[in-house]
């Protein structure tokens, strides 16, 4: 039974907030909040979701300034001011919080810039083969002999499709 006990793990023992509100309002303040919240360690996670030990203080301490009649405001300010702007999912736009902001976008653009640099100048520097005169001449003279060679075999009867098709052509017999 023990071992049963052990391998559950300790989360399936772990205590449930159960905070006791004077009014529907509260909880719903406090609900919101802690949504709201983002989790410092778990960094993906808001306070509600997160099983941390710091999101469990961070939960106790919404309730007890909830009860003690400070707003949604004074609580997040209270957060941001202990815990920086990434406290809170919408943090808001001033020029701190400008890479949260633009950070992604930005990357995207510089993303697209580079790759679109070094686009331009792998086609510069691919330069289209010229064959000389001799070689264009020596071309010349070997598709003037395939086609002499086609227009022959298909006079013969025997088509050189066919045999580029792996077809063995019939043997004549003497």
């Amino acid at each position: 039974m023990a071992t049963i006990g052990s391998a559950i793990g300790p989360t399936a023992w772990a205590a449930i907030d159960a905070f006791e509100f004077n009014t529907p309002a509260q909880e719903q303040q406090y609900r919101t909040l802690i949504e709201e919240l983002r989790c410092p360690k778990c960094q993906n996670q808001n306070i509600a979701d997160s099983n941390a030990p710091l999101a469990a203080d961070l939960r106790q301490k919404v309730y007890e300034m909830i009860q003690a009649g400070r707003d949604n405001t004074e609580i997040k300010d209270y957060m941001v001011q202990r815990y920086g702007d990434f406290v809170t999912y919408r943090p808001p736009l001033k020029p701190l919080t400008w890479p949260l902001w633009f950070g992604p976008l930005g990357s995207v653009v510089i993303v697209g810039i580079i790759l679109g640099l070094w686009i331009r100048r792998r086609s510069r520097q691919i330069e289209p083969a010229m064959l000389s005169e001799a070689e264009q001449a020596r071309l010349a003279n070997l598709l003037e002999d395939d086609q002499s060679t086609n227009k022959a075999n298909a006079t013969d009867g025997n088509s050189a499709g066919a045999n580029l098709m792996g077809e063995i052509p019939a043997k004549e017999n003497s």
